[in-house]
Parts: structure tokens; sequence; C-alpha cells
């Protein structure tokens, strides 16, 4: 493969892609070159601040940035059928390594959660990286549902919940809930059984009232979201700071690297509560245009999902949509206060490796179906000019040999 082609940005060959696949790529591209920008004006004081370079986590992302372009075009060129036969594998896979988080000594701890594996200096987080394959898996299994033995719909649904309940005790409560959400709307997808869906949903929805009655800081971020000005400097300040600065954007924002919020007032303002930098520089009228940007690819997505081939395809590109779009409307929820205060990155906007890496691979997934969708309708004009000249060489030979 030349190394022009290993970024999609420079290969020609994507226009005889089907316009649905085109116009998701440069969304994609559109949104990730935003999202870098966001992150540079977020991240430089604190970076510089605390490390001696503004551009310390713009580099660093780059870096990522690079290396999730990698996976994306992989996964773009990659027919489903043969991702689908490695797609448990890699599940597994990553499962190992989300369980490895559990072990004293081995996981690495910030704040309290033990969420990522060290290789080296390079922090990863088996949790992030395994969302597109677990929705190659549940499109794989809930799409083939029918034709599964019991044993096998059992092992899996086994399988998810090991997967949910390890990232439950990390502990990572809006990741179990974006993993099972987005499962349990697979599922819904497919066309399960209602009563398989309802009992499922009693018994997450059970499961996250355990862990939040179990865990006190769970329980205080949960109060303190209802009411964040009764403890504004303590468990409501995250809060309560993210809707200052959103608040302060006004119409149009006080512009481009001008937020007063991100100058050490707002915690964790290159990840987490990235939107409300954006919000507060850019306004309400810069939100409004980040929204239409959602809605464009939330719509894009589902184009692809009615047109994809069969329903395995169509479910892959809704349970991408929803691990890009979806959590990006959950982050929006909790920095504007319509949620849970979460520590869910937004896509492509945050700074990590593992989340970008996870988003871009889901967008590739996304792409793919809309390309396998149309390769049958689209025919480019050099090959049918390729095949209109064979048959006229054929009608020749015919003549030739009467």
């Amino acid at each position: 493969m030349a190394l022009r082609n290993l970024i999609l940005l420079f290969n020609p060959s994507t226009t005889d892609w089907a316009v649905s696949a085109r116009l998701l790529k440069w969304l994609t591209f559109l949104w990730l070159l935003i999202g870098i920008v966001i992150l540079f004006s977020a991240s430089y004081a604190i970076a510089d601040v605390e490390l001696g370079d503004g551009t310390y986590y713009v580099k660093r992302q780059l870096i990522w940035v690079v290396l999730g372009l990698v996976g994306f075009n992989l996964l773009v060129r990659s027919p489903l059928r043969y991702l689908l036969k490695i797609s448990h594998w890699l599940l597994l896979g990553l499962l190992v390594l989300l369980l490895l988080t559990l072990i004293p000594g081995v996981g690495t701890t910030v704040n309290g959660a033990t969420r990522w594996l060290s290789v080296g200096s390079v922090p990863l987080q088996p949790s992030e990286l395994m969302k597109p394959f677990l929705v190659l898996q549940a499109a794989r299994v809930f799409g083939q549902w029918d034709r599964l033995q019991w044993r096998t719909r059992f092992t899996w649904l086994g399988i998810f919940m090991v997967v949910l309940v390890g990232i439950l005790l990390q502990p990572n409560l809006s990741t179990t809930a974006l993993c099972g959400m987005t499962l349990w709307l697979v599922a819904l997808a497919a066309g399960l059984p209602f009563y398989y869906l309802g009992g499922t949903a009693f018994g997450g929805v059970l499961l996250a009232v355990l862990s939040i009655s179990i865990k006190e800081y769970q329980r205080r971020r949960v109060m303190s979201f209802l009411n964040p000005w009764a403890d504004p400097m303590r468990d409501g300040y995250q809060l309560v700071q993210s809707l200052l600065a959103i608040g302060s954007g006004g119409t149009w924002g006080s512009g481009f690297g001008l937020s007063q919020q991100k100058l050490f007032y707002l915690p964790i303002q290159h990840t987490d509560f990235i939107f409300s930098v954006f919000a507060e520089e850019f306004g309400f009228a810069g939100s409004i245009a980040l929204m239409f940007l959602l809605m464009t690819y939330m719509t894009l997505a589902v184009i692809v999902a009615i047109k994809a081939r069969n329903r395995v395809y169509q479910l892959i590109a809704i349970g991408a949509m929803l691990f890009i779009v979806g959590q990006s409307l959950l982050n929006i929820g909790v920095a504007s206060g319509a949620l849970p205060t979460t520590g869910l990155p937004f896509p492509f906007f945050s700074y990590g490796g593992s989340s970008l890496i996870s988003s871009l691979c889901s967008a590739g997934l996304l792409i793919r179906v809309a390309r396998e969708s149309s390769e049958a309708e689209i025919v480019s004009i050099q090959s049918r000019r390729q095949s209109i000249a064979e048959r006229r060489q054929r009608r020749h030979k015919v003549k030739a040999k009467r």
C-alpha cells in the first residue's frame, strides 16, 4: 500500500465511493479538525503552567490522530465479511486486557479509577478500544439471532455481561451505561422479542441503582446534579463552573482562545468538559452549528443503515452511530446539566488516544457499510467504457468466426 494511500485525505480512489460514504468521510475529518483546534484552546493554559509546554496535549493528540487514521483506513478498506470473522477474537482479546486492569498493581489508577494499562509510558484504555469491536460482534450475534443455537446465544450474552461488569468494576459507570444502552438498542433494532429487551432493561437499571447505592461518590454526583448550587464549592463545583462557562458565551461567544473558565476554574477542561470551553468561546450560535453537524452525521448514518445490504450491516451502522453521535450528545448533556456528571469524553474533541482511535475506527466501520451498500449501484465512467469496449470486441470475434 502506497504511503499516500495510508490516509484517505490523499487517496484519489475515494472518488468512486458512494455519495454517503464520501460525505461521512469529509464530515469525520471536519469534526476531527475542529476538535484539534478546540483542544489547542482548551489545553494551552493548563499545559503551559503544569508542563511548561502549552502545545503538549495537542502534539500528543496529533500522534494519536495518525495512529487512529491508520486504523480508520484499514477498516474502510477491509470487507465487512472478513471483519466479522475475526471480531470475536478481537473483542475477547480486549476483554482480557480489560480484566487485567482489575488486578492490583497491573492497572493504572487515575482519580480513583483504574481504567488504563501502561505500555511503557503510553496509557491504553481497553474499555474505549473495544467499542468498535463490540459493535461488530453485537451486530453479528443479534443480526443472526434466529439462526443461532441457544448455547451460542447464552455464551455471547454472558460475554457481553462480563464486559459490562468489568467496566463497572474499574469503576466506570458512564462507559458501562453507554455500552449497555448501545447493546440494548442494537438488539432492539435487530427485532429481538420485547420480553427479552424488557428483562434486560430492568436488569441494567437495577445494576445501575445498585452501583450508585454502593459507590458514595456516584451517589453524590447524582445528588449534586439535581441541585449543583447547594454545594457549589465541592460536589457541585464541576457542573457550576461548566454552566458558568456556557452561560458566559452568550449568543456569539467570547472568541476563540478567550475563554475565562478554562483558566483554572473549569476542571478537566480538555477532556470531559471541553464542550463548555467551546460553548463559551463560540456561544449559542456555535453550539447550534455543532449540533447541526451532529444531526447531519446522524442523518447520513441512518440513511446508510436503511440502505445496508442485510440486517447485520444495518446493525453495524446503527451501533457505530450510537458510539459517535450518541456519546457526543451525552457529553453535551452532562456539560449543560441535563444529565448527571460523568466521565464520558467528547468524540474527536476530548484529549485521549484510546477514545480518539475508538471514534475513528467506529467512523471507519460506518463508512465501510456505506461503501458496501452502494458498490453494486456505482459504476465509474472508466469501468463502464471498458465494459462497452469488451462487449464490442466479443461481437467482432463472433462475426469473424462466422
